[in-house]
């Protein structure tokens, strides 16, 4: 009896090691192609936030919507189907304004603006998200959006009646404004909308352009800043907290380097996806001043709305952006 007692000791002695050492496999679901500078930048985190922990975690990318749609990755990581996931944040704008207010146009029109608008809001966010079970990892940048159309677009009328691809509330209310329908289409269905009919207009950046061949369905392709957009990279908190000390904060390490990458990612995509358009015959033509003037009236007007949609918090929000922009 004693005999078997200490054998029993001596193999749960051998397994404790292996048991404190056992991989932590998770899943994570991104929409963006693999092309994309945001699922690189994913990639890159991953692998050193794995290499870092020892092999103690293992996370396997699906992304390009091969997983889940975009809108279903949030739910998906709260639920825990997921640990986690990517997510353009002006998508749950319904589900709370101040995930939408990167969206405004014409808010913040620069890439020095966009810096401004995220030093106020990113702690907002961080504690929105911590409310709902999940940790922000960090925030990926996009660059400045255009208008991408079949014919010119020179002045407002250009786009009253056109079916307008809308993946957030706040586009859905800038479709209304301009007398436009809005249509949900998620990017990696965009190329097929475009030759259905479902749409005919979008606004996006230079590098979902390039990532969907918007040569293929478009021709003009007309940039004013408009809004800098960002993305949410999510975790599970249970999850994350469920991680032995050293691997967490790999992770959490490794996913504070990939923030600080992405404004510059998100420059870099800028320049060379735009000249990429050009190579493959986009025009990219000059913004009519009267047109732009326009716009910005729509987004002021936008402004206001989001506003008093978001109540105190995000007037304040917004006094403190104005405060450091001035």
């Amino acid at each position: 009896m004693r005999r078997r007692t200490m054998l029993a000791t001596g193999l749960a002695a051998l397994g404790a090691p292996r048991l404190a050492a056992a991989q932590a496999r998770w899943v994570m679901a991104s929409a963006y192609p693999d092309g994309n500078y945001h699922t690189q930048n994913i990639r890159r985190f991953l692998a050193e936030a794995e290499q870092a922990g020892g092999g103690r975690l293992a996370v396997q990318l699906h992304s390009n919507a091969s997983l889940l749609p975009m809108p279903q990755i949030k739910r998906a990581i709260q639920t825990g189907q997921i640990q986690m996931g990517e997510i353009l944040m002006a998508a749950y704008g319904n589900e709370d304004p101040m995930y939408e207010v990167d969206f405004i146009p014409f808010l913040a029109d620069t890439w020095e603006r966009a810096m401004a608008l995220n030093e106020v809001t990113a702690p907002i966010l961080r504690t929105r998200f911590e409310r709902q079970g999940l940790t922000l990892l960090y925030l990926g940048f996009w660059p400045s959006q255009a208008f991408w159309t079949r014919t010119p677009v020179t002045k407002l009328e250009d786009l009253r009646g056109t079916r307008f691809r809308a993946q957030a509330p706040t586009l859905v209310r800038l479709a209304e404004l301009l007398g436009a329908q809005p249509v949900v289409v998620q990017q990696a269905e965009v190329p097929q909308a475009f030759a259905a009919g479902i749409i005919n207009v979008m606004i996006t950046s230079a590098a979902t352009g390039v990532d969907t061949s918007a040569w293929d369905y478009t021709r003009y392709a007309t940039f004013m800043g408009m809004t800098y957009v960002r993305n949410a990279i999510l975790v599970s908190t249970r999850a994350l907290a469920a991680l032995e000390a050293p691997v967490r904060a790999a992770l959490v390490e490794a996913a504070q380097r990939a923030g600080e990458r992405s404004p510059g990612l998100g420059q870099e995509s800028e320049r060379s996806m735009t000249a990429r358009l050009r190579q493959q015959g986009m025009v990219l033509p000059e913004v009519d001043p009267v047109l732009l003037a326009n716009l910005r009236e729509l987004g002021a007007r936008m402004a206001e709305e989001w506003a008093q949609k978001a109540g105190p918090e995000g007037r304040q929000v917004l006094e403190r952006y104005r405060a450091m922009i001035r």
